[in-house]
């Protein structure tokens, strides 16, 4: 039971940008001679294919569930019956959602198939969940604007920018100063869903706002630098080839976070990102003092820019392309929030 044990008890999850040469037990450095253990295996592939840490970070939770369930068995002694038993339970017994029940599926075919080199094959005995298309909840525009009337500061200068660009959460806050063209009204987001690079609107309306916002963050940027800091976290290796960019204000976040943490092989003091849950926190109180009764989020500012484009009239690729969508039939989604309500008239109001 304890060699089953440690194929995962002791792995500690690191930064994504971290390189892999800092993977450590409990903060002590792997020995080149000690053999990896599973997880640590799942971590160095998921980084050699570029996933996002979100996914290195799901992936790792679905393998971990899976071993507890199976009384803390090592997965390269079981196989298909055991994932079926295993994605079964989650369908019947938890009642998971469909896209719950095939994130972890797709972990541990990962898992099997990558990591052990044993893949699983046609589960003939696996009950998929049934998939459910539902509506995104929407704001009006009078909603969002009370939304964003009751709040204040650099939550309020987010919110309007999710908006106002459509967005996602984690995109708005790994925007760099760089991203930034207030000349041509537009912005860059990079690395955002699927590892796609795209251009998207700036509002002409948060220029002002932002320039102003900016002006406190290179005073920021300026004092960190007096103090031995200013470095900002660079994706992938690029600190190693450029290594005096970290420290130009055109690579520092947007957004910063309010301390300075410790990161890369020389241990560089750096100013990450604000946390996401800033602004979902604050945003769910902003729903609340505007009295506003609906299951929102903060991320439903993104589908409220896609569904008031489409309203104006926007065309639907369009939309598609600032919404950085794959498919399109992902953002045709949008247009079931609309039709019904604006081709058709109840027959009550003609009473």
């Amino acid at each position: 039971m304890e060699t089953q044990q440690s194929c995962f008890s002791d792995c500690k999850l690191l930064p994504f940008s971290s390189p892999l040469s800092e993977l450590s037990l409990w903060g002590q450095p792997l020995s080149v001679s000690q053999p990896p253990r599973l997880l640590e295996r799942v971590s160095v592939i998921c980084r050699r294919r570029h996933f996002s840490f979100r996914t290195e970070e799901a992936y790792i939770h679905w393998i971990k569930r899976f071993i507890f369930f199976h009384q803390k068995r090592h997965p390269d002694s079981m196989g298909i019956p055991e994932v079926e038993a295993f994605l079964n339970h989650l369908a019947y017994q938890r009642s998971c959602s469909a896209s719950t029940q095939t994130q972890a599926l797709n972990a541990l075919v990962f898992l099997y198939q990558e990591v052990l080199d044993k893949p699983l094959g046609q589960m003939k005995g696996l009950n998929r969940v049934q998939q459910r298309h539902r509506v995104p909840v929407v704001l009006n525009v009078s909603e969002v604007k009370a939304c964003l009337e009751v709040m204040s500061g650099t939550c309020q200068l987010i919110a309007q920018l999710i908006y106002g660009a459509g967005l996602r959460v984690n995109e708005c806050m790994g925007l760099r100063v760089k991203d930034l063209d207030f000349v041509t009204g537009s912005l860059s987001v990079r690395d955002g869903k699927g590892g796609k690079d795209r251009t998207t609107l700036l509002p002409r309306q948060l220029i002002a706002p932002l320039q102003k916002h900016l002006l406190k963050v290179a005073q920021l940027h300026q004092s960190d630098l007096n103090r031995g800091a200013g470095f900002a976290a660079m994706p992938g290796a690029l600190y190693k080839k450029y290594p005096t960019a970290s420290r130009a204000l055109a690579w520092q976040y947007v957004f910063p976070s309010s301390v300075l943490r410790l990161w890369g092989d020389g241990k560089m003091k750096v100013r990450w990102h604000m946390s996401d849950s800033t602004i979902q926190k604050a945003f769910k109180v902003a729903l609340k003092q505007a009295n506003i009764h609906k299951h929102a989020s903060v991320h439903t500012l993104r589908h409220s820019f896609a569904t008031h484009l489409l309203s104006a009239g926007t065309d639907i690729r369009t939309i598609q392309l600032l919404l950085g969508h794959r498919s399109l039939q992902t953002t045709m989604i949008y247009t079931h929030v609309i039709e019904a309500t604006k081709l058709v008239t109840s027959p009550f109001d003609k009473l």
